[in-house]
């Protein structure tokens, strides 16, 4: 089985790499800053669950990509998404499955739209990992999970076969006939963090200190009662494991989008918090609605600056 791994960062680098380490099929799609970055120091990875130096990692450039693949692992952010699909799109066969573990459910109408219905797959992922200075992929906590399966609740034999080809990577692959309904309690989650950390600037265990644990949890009740309108209440214990990890006093825990704002970066407002928010059939949910437009005023300010 052929994986094409779309980029190398700190979600493609880490999966990949582990794949790649169990004798698996696997090319990394990069830019060419970043081939010249991995032909020049290798494909690093440090992890409480073993490290990883892969001195020569097979790379592919966009306009070099000759054949098509069997899988194809996308983890970029929701921003970039249009131009990573144009640069995988040589790439697309018939047979050809698209594993996107983006957060959020907006990508899939984008790819759906772009590749068809058929090439789809649900997925995501549970893993904290960043990318250092020096290009080397830093795994943060003890997870280090990857869920997927179609997205019609069925079962499937490229799904089997993707599973069995995981089966001997050191992470943990599940398969899934609940993709939407993971998909949707990680939003909620995800939609939770971001709101309640970017809000108030801090830590879970910032905000739990500042006595403000009730506006991380007043977001959490906003987010499940919109996944619950669509179909997806979260069930319990996905639910108390997202009130649990918003509560946790001292916890060090930040969403990822946090980390981008502070340093000037792009943020998946839209597609996180937005998307969300714009789903709310009925138009009551005020925290969330107050955290997206501090969101969107930082977006204004960043572009302003930028101009």
């Amino acid at each position: 089985m052929k994986f094409l791994v779309v980029g190398a960062g700190a979600l493609g680098g880490y999966f990949g790499a582990r794949l790649l380490d169990a004798g698996q099929d696997v090319t990394f799609l990069v830019r060419a800053k970043r081939a010249e970055q991995l032909r020049q120091h290798g494909l690093r990875v440090h992890s409480p669950h073993g490290d990883l130096a892969l001195p020569s990692p097979p790379l592919v450039l966009s306009a070099d990509i000759a054949q098509h693949y069997d899988v194809i692992i996308v983890g970029c952010k929701a921003y970039d998404l249009e131009a990573t699909m144009e640069s995988f799109a040589a790439a697309v066969g018939p047979q050809t499955a698209i594993l996107p573990v983006l957060n959020g459910m907006a990508h899939l109408d984008q790819l759906t739209a772009r590749f068809g219905k058929a090439h789809v797959l649900g997925g995501l992922c549970l893993i904290s990992a960043t990318l250092d200075a020096q290009g080397e992929v830093q795994h943060l906590n003890d997870m280090h999970g990857l869920v997927f399966g179609e997205l019609d609740a069925t079962s499937s034999d490229r799904v089997t076969a993707i599973e069995k080809a995981m089966s001997g990577a050191r992470f943990d692959a599940r398969v899934s006939t609940q993709m939407r309904q993971e998909m949707w309690e990680k939003w909620v989650f995800i939609t939770s963090l971001a709101s309640a950390t970017c809000l108030l600037r801090g830590s879970v265990g910032d905000i739990v200190a500042a006595g403000q644990a009730d506006i991380a949890l007043t977001l959490q009740a906003e987010c499940n009662a919109i996944a619950a309108a669509h179909g997806y209440a979260p069930r319990a214990e996905p639910a108390l494991r997202t009130r649990t990890m918003l509560t946790t006093q001292g916890s060090p825990i930040t969403a990822s989008m946090l980390k981008d704002l502070e340093r000037g970066g792009a943020i998946e407002a839209d597609h996180i918090v937005g998307d969300m928010l714009a789903r709310d059939p009925q138009h009551n949910s005020p925290t969330l609605k107050t955290a997206y437009a501090h969101l969107k005023t930082y977006e204004a300010r960043r572009a302003r600056t930028a101009a």
